[in-house]
C-alpha cells in the first residue's frame, strides 16, 4: 500500500510555507515600495496630463489669435485694394479730364492761329489794295484823268496787286 508521508515531508509544502512566510515578513516594505513607485508613476502621469491640457489651451489660444490676425489682415487687404481701385479709377477720370482739357486748349490754340493768320492775310491784302489805290489816286490827279484813262488806272492798279501782295509777304 501507499505510505502516506506527512505534511512537511513534502517539499512543495516548504516552498509553499516559505512563500507565505517571504510575504509575511516582506510583503509590507514590497507593497509600500511598488505602491509608492506606481503613486509616484501616477502622480507623473496627471502632471504630464496637466501640462498637456495647459499646452493644449495655450495651442488653441495661438490658433484662435492667428485666426482673428488672418482675418484682421484679410479684411486690411480687401481696403487697401478697394482704396487702390478707387484711386486708380480717380487717377483715370483726372488724367482723361486733364487730356481733354489739353485736347481743347490746343485745338483753341490752333484756332486762334488760324485766324490770326487770317486777319494777317486780310490786312496785308488791305495794306496792299491801299497801296496800290494810293499810287493810283496820285497818278490820276497828277494826269488830270479822263473816264478812259481812270479805268485804265483801275484795271492797271488790279493786276499789279499781286506784285505789290508778294512785295509785302516778303
Amino acid at each position: 500500500m501507499h505510505e502516506h508521508a506527512g505534511f512537511f515531508a513534502d517539499p512543495q509544502n516548504w516552498v509553499f510555507i516559505a512563500f507565505v512566510i517571504f510575504f509575511v515578513l516582506f510583503g509590507k516594505k514590497i507593497w509600500g515600495a511598488l505602491a509608492a513607485m506606481l503613486d509616484e508613476r501616477a502622480t507623473k502621469v496627471r502632471a504630464e496630463l496637466e501640462e498637456a491640457s495647459r499646452l493644449r489651451k495655450e495651442a488653441e489660444a495661438m490658433l484662435k489669435a492667428a485666426q482673428k490676425s488672418r482675418d484682421e489682415a484679410l479684411t486690411d487687404a480687401k481696403k487697401l485694394i478697394a482704396g487702390a481701385q478707387a484711386e486708380a479709377a480717380r487717377l483715370t477720370a483726372a488724367t482723361a479730364a486733364e487730356a481733354e482739357a489739353a485736347a481743347k486748349r490746343r485745338e483753341q490754340m490752333a484756332i486762334d492761329r488760324i485766324a490770326a493768320a487770317e486777319k494777317a492775310a486780310v490786312d496785308e491784302v488791305r495794306y496792299a489794295a491801299v497801296d496800290v489805290a494810293s499810287v493810283a489816286a496820285r497818278q490820276v490827279i497828277a494826269e488830270g484823268l479822263t473816264s478812259d484813262t481812270s479805268i485804265a488806272l483801275v484795271d492797271q492798279a488790279i493786276a499789279q496787286l499781286p506784285t505789290a501782295l508778294a512785295r509785302r509777304a516778303a
